[in-house]
C-alpha cells in the first residue's frame, strides 16, 4: 500500500507541473477571435491597463469605380460626394475613379465587359431586366433593400423589382419629362392642348414645336396617350401583342406625319434646342427635369413648365402620356469591393445626398422625406413631376421582351417619317411591319 502511495503522488505532482505549463502557452495564444461587451472584470482590467498610445488600424485600400451622367460630374456633386462617403468611413482608403457613362447608355456600357464596368453605375430602370437576366447587377438586401422599400412610395420601388420580386436598384429621381416653354412666346392656355401649340402666330424665325422622338422614348406617348398598348395594359401579356397598327394607330401616325412635316416644329438633330431656347426661338418642348436648370438660365422668368398636352389626331381629345419610371444607382454583381460598393450606393441614394442633388443638379427626390424639404416643396419642377405622375403618363414596361425589341424597332418610325420614307400611302404597311418586330414566340 504505501509503494501504491508514493506512485499516486509522484503522478499527482507530474500532472500539476505538466499542467503549469500547459497554462503558459494558451495564456498569450487562446485569445477568443471575438471579444464581447460582457467579459469579465478580470478581462476589463486587463484592457484598462493597455496603452492609451497605441496606433490605430490602417486604413483599408479600396479601389472604386463610379460610372455617372455628365450632370452628377460637371458641377463637383459626385466629387464632394464621394469626399463626404470618405469622410464617414476612416477604415477605408478609397481612390475613387469617377467616369462619365450616362444612364440611358449604362446597359449597353456595362454587358460590353462587366468585370471591367463600373463598381456602382448610374441606369435607366427599364434596362433593369436585362442586366438582371445577364448578371450584370446585383441583388440588394439589408440597408439597401430597406432604404427603397421604406423611405419610397411603392410605385417607386416597383421600379427596380425584378420579376423575381428583388430590388436591384436604389432610384434617386424619377425618370419622366413634362412640358417646357417660353412664356413670351406662348400662353398657359396655349400649352393646354398641341393644337393650341401649333396654331399660335409666331414670328418667321421662330418654331412653334419641338419634336424629340429619343428613340422611341418620347415618341410612345403618342401612341399610350390614344389608348394604345404593347403586351396589353400591364405590359406583360406578350400573347396579346402590340396594337398600334389599328384605325386609331395610323390616325396617330398621319398626325405624326403632318406634324413633322409642319415647318413650324423643329426636328430632333436638325436645330440645337439649347441655342433656340436661349434666342427666344422655340415655343414648346419636352424634356426632363435634369435640364431645368439650363433653360432657366437662359429664359428666366420666361420659362414655364406644364404637364403634356393633349392632341386630337382622329375627332377624339386624347391626354398625351409620357413613360414613368426612375432613374437609379446599380451595384456590379463583379464589384471589387462589394461591401463598399454597395455602401457607397445606399449613401448616394440617401436622403441628403437626394436633397443635396436636387438643389444642385435639379433632380427631383424619390425619398419621401428628400421630397419634404422645403427646397424640393417650393420648387415648380417638383410640382409639375407630381402632376405629370398622376394625369400624363404610363408606367414603362421593363421586360426584357419589351427592352429586346420595342427600343432597337420603334426608332425608325419618327426617322422614316422625317425623311418621306415613311408617308400616308405606306403608313398601314409600315406599321403593320413594326408590330410584326414586336411579337413574342
Amino acid at each position: 500500500m504505501k509503494k501504491i502511495s508514493k506512485l499516486m503522488v509522484l503522478l499527482m505532482v507530474a500532472i500539476l507541473v505538466l499542467g503549469s505549463f500547459a497554462a503558459c502557452g494558451k495564456k498569450e495564444d487562446e485569445k477568443p477571435a471575438n471579444t464581447t461587451a460582457n467579459e469579465s472584470n478580470d478581462s476589463k482590467k486587463d484592457d484598462d491597463a493597455a496603452p492609451v498610445d497605441a496606433d490605430p488600424a490602417e486604413a483599408t485600400p479600396v479601389t472604386l469605380k463610379v460610372w455617372c451622367p455628365e450632370n452628377q460630374i460637371q458641377n463637383g456633386t459626385m466629387d464632394t460626394m464621394a469626399e463626404s462617403f470618405q469622410e464617414l468611413h476612416p477604415e477605408w482608403d478609397i481612390t475613387f475613379t469617377i467616369e462619365v457613362v450616362g444612364e440611358d447608355v449604362a446597359k449597353e456600357q456595362v454587358l460590353k465587359d462587366v468585370a471591367a464596368a463600373g463598381d456602382v453605375y448610374f441606369f435607366a430602370n427599364d434596362q433593369l431586366n436585362e442586366l438582371v437576366n445577364a448578371g450584370a447587377i446585383a441583388k440588394l438586401g439589408g440597408r439597401a433593400e430597406e432604404l427603397v422599400k421604406t423611405t419610397m412610395a411603392e410605385t417607386v420601388a416597383d421600379t427596380v423589382t425584378a420579376s423575381d420580386g428583388s430590388i436591384y436598384g436604389i432610384p434617386f429621381t424619377h425618370n419622366t419629362f413634362f412640358m417646357f416653354y417660353d412664356k413670351s412666346i406662348l400662353t398657359e392656355e396655349d400649352v393646354k392642348t398641341m393644337e393650341g401649340i401649333m396654331s399660335k402666330p409666331t414670328a418667321d424665325n421662330v418654331y412653334n414645336f419641338h419634336f424629340d422622338s429619343a428613340g422611341g422614348w418620347k415618341l410612345g406617348s403618342w401612341f399610350y396617350g390614344a389608348g394604345l398598348t404593347i403586351y396589353g395594359d400591364n405590359g406583360l401579356d406578350f400573347a396579346a401583342g402590340a396594337n398600334w397598327n389599328n384605325g386609331t394607330g395610323l390616325a396617330v401616325t398621319n398626325y405624326l406625319i403632318d406634324l413633322i412635316g409642319n415647318p413650324k416644329t423643329a426636328f430632333e438633330g436638325d436645330v440645337s434646342l439649347s441655342e433656340l431656347a436661349a434666342d427666344h426661338r422655340i415655343g414648346a418642348w419636352w424634356d426632363g427635369s435634369w435640364n431645368y436648370q439650363m433653360y432657366k438660365d437662359a429664359l428666366g422668368d420666361d420659362l414655364g413648365l406644364a404637364v403634356l398636352p393633349t392632341f386630337n389626331p382622329d375627332g377624339n381629345d386624347y391626354q398625351l402620356k409620357g413613360f414613368y419610371g426612375s432613374k437609379a444607382i446599380g451595384v456590379n454583381p463583379q464589384a471589387s469591393n462589394m461591401q463598399v460598393a454597395v455602401e457607397f450606393a445606399t449613401y448616394l441614394g440617401s436622403e441628403e445626398m437626394q436633397v443635396k442633388r436636387f438643389i444642385e443638379s435639379g433632380q427631383v427626390p424619390t425619398n419621401l422625406n428628400a421630397a419634404e424639404a422645403p427646397e424640393v416643396k417650393a420648387d415648380p419642377v417638383a410640382t409639375v413631376i407630381v402632376n405629370e405622375a398622376s394625369v400624363a403618363s404610363v408606367m414603362q414596361p421593363t421586360s426584357a421582351e419589351f427592352g429586346s425589341r420595342y427600343w432597337s424597332n420603334v426608332g425608325a418610325l419618327a426617322t422614316e417619317i422625317k425623311s418621306g420614307e415613311l408617308n400616308k400611302t405606306n403608313a398601314q404597311e409600315k406599321l403593320d411591319t413594326f408590330v410584326g418586330t414586336l411579337v413574342v414566340q
